[in-house]
């Protein structure tokens, strides 16, 4: 075996900017690139190596051949990668949304939870995201504000700049704001319940 360079997988949704090819040098095929998947096992975006014996097969066949020799054995989930490690260059802000946690993820689609951490890059002056409720809410009134467009007037505003960190624990409602670029690491998830725009 030997150090294996993984190929990035870009996406390229609404909100995402240029950052990540004029800043960092990323060689997505988009002009406006939301996220690069750095390392990934998850379908909706297979890592590829990029060099040596195993050039252009991806990590999840690497790691079915190997199992649990590279995973680990403390792995909660055996035979899954456990991360999965983006760069995101939220230009716009994102919808406010919530993951689930292990217990109400779907498993029956092979998902499991979505914990993630936010490693703060790059930040506009000013930029800011949404991290948890200022208060209590019940459900009534949380539901009625997300459909009156007054949820925000509920969720805890925290400015941001570059060198922070924030981890998002499952069922924390959550949100980037415009002009942040982020490096995330989390669980091997792609389930997001989005709750406003």
């Amino acid at each position: 075996m030997y150090p294996m360079k993984l190929l990035p997988v870009y996406k390229n949704y609404l909100w995402g900017g240029k950052r990540l090819r004029e800043k960092f040098g990323k060689d997505s095929p988009f002009p406006f690139t939301a996220e690069s998947w750095e390392l990934s096992c998850h379908e909706d975006g297979l890592s590829r190596i990029a060099e040596g014996a195993f050039q252009g097969r991806t990590l999840k066949e690497i790691l079915e051949i190997k199992g649990n020799q590279w995973i680990g054995s403390m792995n909660r989930t055996p035979g899954v990668f456990p991360v999965l490690i983006k760069l995101i260059d939220a230009q716009e802000p994102l919808s406010i949304q919530v993951h689930p946690s292990d217990e109400n993820a779907d498993v029956n689609a092979g998902e499991q939870g979505k914990a993630e951490m936010w490693y703060i890059v790059d930040a506009d002056p000013g930029a800011s995201i949404y991290y948890g409720l200022k208060s209590a809410i019940s459900e009534e009134a949380f539901v009625a504000h997300a459909l009156d467009g007054s949820i925000c007037d509920d969720l805890r505003s925290v400015s941001v700049h570059p060198g922070e960190s924030y981890y998002i624990m499952p069922g924390t409602v959550h949100a980037l704001g415009g002009g942040i670029m982020v490096a995330e690491i989390q669980q091997s998830s792609n389930t997001t319940f989005r709750i406003y725009d």
